[in-house]
């Protein structure tokens, strides 16, 4: 099951290692006026952690230009924009809460994600996602269609492979939002 990940060190380590290449592409890159970027992360307090890997989740990978002082944050699987809920959490927890309350209840209470937060976070799957331009984009690639009001499981569903493989693949499918403006329900 896929919600066994959230107690899984290893594919923390995983998605950690994935933001790390991450960072060093958007590093390699440089700044737009041409200067180099220097690394200038945030501090994060990462909910729905593990404690063996916490330290390695309590920062947000980012950089700043050397010349002009432009800041770049690289994508991320590891966080949702500025949620403070790992993203496998939000992921996991919202395909859950989608067609089984007493599963997400149980889930919500193991990971102390509060009721209204799982709901404001379906919201958002289902509102709001849709009309985010990466699914705009790359929606109409998936066939047959998917099942919008079952997202993000149905979503999670379209990629290959075991557990672990999808989850870190629907991750990295969503890494732009991560850079962008999300536009997230108040709350966290």
């Amino acid at each position: 099951m896929c919600h066994a990940l959230l107690q899984d060190p290893h594919f923390f380590r995983i998605l950690l290692r994935i933001d790390e290449e991450l960072a060093g592409d958007a590093q390699a890159g440089g700044c737009e006026c041409g200067g180099v970027l220097h690394r200038a992360n945030y501090p994060r307090k990462p909910r729905a952690c593990l404690n063996e890997v916490r330290s390695d989740f309590q920062s947000r990978f980012s950089f700043c230009c050397a010349h002009c002082r432009k800041r770049k944050t690289s994508t991320s699987v590891r966080f949702l924009g500025r949620r403070v809920y790992l993203a496998l959490a939000v992921v996991l927890c919202s395909a859950r809460h989608a067609g089984q309350n007493t599963a997400a209840t149980r889930m919500s209470a193991e990971l102390a994600v509060p009721v209204r937060t799982l709901q404001r976070w379906r919201q958002w799957w289902s509102e709001r996602f849709p009309l985010t331009p990466l699914w705009q984009a790359s929606g109409a690639r998936f066939m047959p269609p998917v099942a919008g009001e079952r997202f993000p499981a149905s979503l999670l569903e379209r990629f290959a492979g075991d557990a672990a493989e999808k989850l870190s693949r629907l991750l990295v499918f969503l890494s732009p939002l991560t850079v962008t403006a999300v536009t997230l329900p108040k709350g966290r």
